[in-house]
């Protein structure tokens, strides 16, 4: 397995070494799918002007990005095509590594007198997981989304690379290592914090702590890991303080992130939405639309404090596409876990219209983009379409995804052959 992969890392270099000294690169840095004002490279690029000018980067209304992050290119700016062509490769590499260990635990979980006694074939055989880990680092490393926010120097791609590094190190079990990185990603972005519970469920059940309010491991297991958290993110926020001799990257970053004030196109739902909106009923509609992030956390513990790893999953791409400035890079993410549900293939019912649904969504982008700002045959109610036509679809592939899972589980626990009382064949229906 280790031949394959070092030929798609050398493969995804070349292809993002090509396209950093081709035309395209210009092309691909402007578009508002691969950047945000959070994460766009040209702002980068004027926060450390202002920063070289003796100038605070959050003086003005430009520059979004946290304190280290712009510390981090003031001294590689020079290898600025370099880092994040190492951080994609270290991405794939982590989420390798993950897949290679969830391979491994689910290897040595195979118990199949714990399941009904007709579910044999839904059961992952060692050959089937064979090659996972494989095709989850080939769909971050090759996947467009991913390219593009590489070439366009996307700071969404060290994002990716910090949570991939909490992911790996959750499922190895390092509690400690798990909060450093989870801090390092809500610091960034805010949006990860909602990965604190499914890390904690993974972590109590590798730790074999039952997820009971009444059990006092529980408790002291949870305010362990929530102090390691809060302690890592508290320095990490006073050495920003520190390196600025300042608090203002607390309202340009999450306040920026919160309260959404720039209202720039891009593929989330909130821009055309606010735009059109009436002033005094801006902050109202902000904090339903924010809530949406946070909302589900809850429900979905729940209902998978079970199956930690899959509940990341689905709280991934609920960040990726509720979040205020996402770009494809963030749906980059959570794509790449997709193989690692691939025994869920056979329960999915609309796998192939959706997977057509964003992928020409994905090519109509540029398309409507042109239509609307170039040739003026077009306004802004159609491309809004377009990203809501793309949201659309990532939320129902989730929703697929998450139901095929309820499915499988369900036969696993009551056999594949359900029947009714009569002696009839039965048909499971989810609502």
């Amino acid at each position: 397995m280790a031949a394959p992969l070092v030929l798609a890392l050398v493969a995804a270099v070349t292809v993002r070494a090509a396209l950093f000294r081709s035309s395209l690169a210009a092309f691909i840095s402007e578009r508002v799918e691969v950047a945000s004002p959070l994460n766009a490279w040209q702002r980068v690029v004027e926060g450390l002007a202002l920063l070289d000018l003796g100038v605070s980067p959050y003086s003005g209304a430009v520059f979004h990005e946290t304190p280290l992050m712009i510390y981090l290119f003031h001294f590689l700016i020079e290898y600025a095509e370099l880092v994040f062509m190492v951080s994609g490769l270290a991405s794939s590499d982590s989420l390798w590594s993950f897949s290679l260990v969830q391979f491994k635990k689910q290897k040595l979980l195979i118990e199949l007198d714990k399941y009904a006694s007709d579910v044999a074939e839904l059961i992952r055989t060692p050959m089937e997981m064979h090659y996972i880990p494989l095709k989850v680092a080939l769909c971050y490393l090759l996947n467009p989304y991913t390219v593009m926010s590489c070439v366009a120097k996307s700071t969404c791609s060290i994002n990716n690379t910090v949570i991939a590094f909490f992911v790996l190190a959750t499922i190895k079990g390092s509690a400690f290592l798990s909060a450093i990185f989870l801090a390092l990603a809500t610091y960034q972005s805010l949006y990860p914090v909602t990965l604190f519970a499914p890390a904690l469920l993974y972590l109590l059940q590798r730790q074999f702590i039952p997820v009971k309010l009444k059990s006092k491991s529980f408790w002291l297991y949870t305010m362990q890991y929530a102090a390691l958290y809060l302690c890592s993110l508290v320095v990490i926020i006073c050495l920003s303080f520190f390196l600025l001799n300042s608090w203002d990257f607390i309202p340009a970053v999450y306040g920026f992130i919160l309260s959404v004030p720039d209202l720039t196109p891009n593929i989330g739902l909130f821009w055309y939405f606010f735009a059109e909106m009436f002033e005094h009923f801006s902050l109202f509609f902000v904090c339903v639309f924010q809530i949406n992030v946070f909302f589900y956390t809850v429900p979905l513990a729940v209902k998978l404090k079970e199956h930690p790893m899959f509940f990341m999953f689905v709280q991934l791409a609920i960040i990726s596409i509720f979040k205020s400035y996402p770009t494809v890079g963030d749906v980059a993410l959570y794509m790449a876990f997709l193989p690692v549900w691939s025994h869920l293939y056979r329960f999915l019912q609309n796998i192939f219209i959706l997977s057509c649904v964003i992928v020409f969504c994905s090519l109509l982008f540029p398309v409507l983009w042109h239509l609307w700002i170039y040739a003026g045959s077009a306004n802004s109610n159609f491309y809004y379409a377009i990203t809501l036509a793309f949201n659309v679809g990532q939320i129902l592939l989730i929703s697929d995804y998450f139901y095929a899972f309820l499915r499988r589980e369900y036969y696993l626990t009551h056999g594949l052959y359900l029947q009714r009382q009569d002696g009839t064949e039965a048909m499971l229906v989810l609502k």
